[in-house]
């Protein structure tokens, strides 16, 4: 599950790169996140199960490890691209290194969603998702941080990067409202309710109203108080993303 995660926030953070108004952005905050996606992505490949196969899930343990593996490669020479100023070929490896997250949160997937179905649609758009949610609420996070050195600089990406994070929680709520939807009632018990309970309020319903909050704040240019709500929408965000997987793993649907 470590893994699972680990993959799913790079994915994430690297799909924020590619979202976000780049040039508005001093060179000094993408190299800090290529560095950060380097240890998480090299975290990945050591804590992927070696019994792992390609039974158990879309991609075995190997071609996820290499997934990974190439991710922190792509990450490390982004990094160096940022440091001398590089952008444009910085931003060639910021998308690299979401392709190549994005195909290790998929090949993570359950081989019972190997053929073309609905279901296996709704369990990759529900993984990428999830990714979205915890990686962009934590590079929204980290911007905000940004400011801490970057005085000067425009607070646009912040609020674009804060409405890209609303939208992304909106999206990953009707996947799970599709997932729910999908399970009959019977097979929810007092403990799955207390779940879902959690899951809901603090992971999703939680997580936009601190979008909105921060979307406040914002507005009088208030950085610092900005952050401190975008580090507790992280916290939500792992929790709800945590107890999801939690779930899908009981009810064998994604929520």
């Amino acid at each position: 599950m470590i893994a699972q995660i680990t993959l799913r926030l790079v994915a994430g953070m690297s799909l924020t790169w590619c979202l976000m108004p780049r040039r508005d952005v001093t060179s000094g905050y993408f190299r800090i996140q290529m560095l950060a996606v380097l240890g998480l992505s090299t975290l990945a490949a050591l804590t992927i199960p070696a019994g792992d196969t390609e039974a158990a899930t879309l991609l075995g343990s190997g071609w996820l490890q290499g997934l990974s593996i190439a991710a922190a490669v792509t990450s490390f020479v982004g990094s160096v691209l940022w440091t001398l100023e590089r952008r444009q070929a910085g931003t060639v490896m910021a998308f690299v290194v979401a392709l190549l997250a994005a195909g290790s949160v998929i090949g993570f997937l359950p081989h019972r969603y190997a053929e073309p179905s609905a279901e296996s649609t709704h369990a990759s758009m529900s993984a990428l998702s999830s990714a979205w949610v915890i990686g962009g609420s934590v590079s929204t996070m980290l911007l905000g941080h940004w400011y801490l050195t970057a005085t000067s600089m425009s607070t646009e990406p912040l609020k674009r990067l804060n409405t890209i994070l609303g939208l992304a929680v909106i999206v990953r709520g009707g996947m799970a409202l599709y997932g729910l939807s999908l399970i009959p009632a019977a097979d929810l018990g007092p403990v799955e309710w207390t779940w879902l309970t959690v899951r809901w309020l603090g992971g999703l319903i939680g997580l936009l109203v601190l979008t909105v909050l921060t979307a406040r704040i914002l507005q009088y240019r208030n950085t610092q108080s900005a952050t401190g709500v975008l580090f507790a929408a992280v916290i939500l965000a792992f929790m709800g993303e945590a107890t999801g997987l939690l779930l899908a793993r009981e009810l064998h649907v994604p929520l």
